[in-house]
């Protein structure tokens, strides 16, 4: 799977890149029909705690995966975001048989 990061008018701090790196290789795992990965990070400009976004685009053959997170933390996004794709892949890989 290729793995493409887009951080919207910030640069990350290090380590986010192999962290999400790290947990998107996870979802290889459950299947193998992943092509690739495009990931959006950006921060709101709200008063909000919660203006740190994800957007995870998973391409994979027939419909595409979108999961789109909100949080504190961009870390907190990712693990929210990864396990909703899990329950998505796992719902994808039933209704395929």
């Amino acid at each position: 799977m290729t793995i493409k990061v887009q951080a919207l008018n910030f640069s990350t701090k290090p380590g986010l890149e192999e962290y999400l790196e790290k947990k998107l290789s996870k979802l290889d795992t459950l299947t193998d029909k992943i092509i690739s990965a495009q990931v959006n990070l950006r921060v709101e400009n709200t008063s909000d705690k919660n203006d740190k976004c994800v957007d995870i685009i998973l391409e994979v053959p027939g419909d595409d995966i979108v999961v789109k997170k909100c949080g504190q933390s961009f870390e907190e996004c990712i693990d929210l975001s990864i396990d909703t794709l899990k329950k998505l892949i796992i719902r994808m890989k039933e209704k395929v048989g």
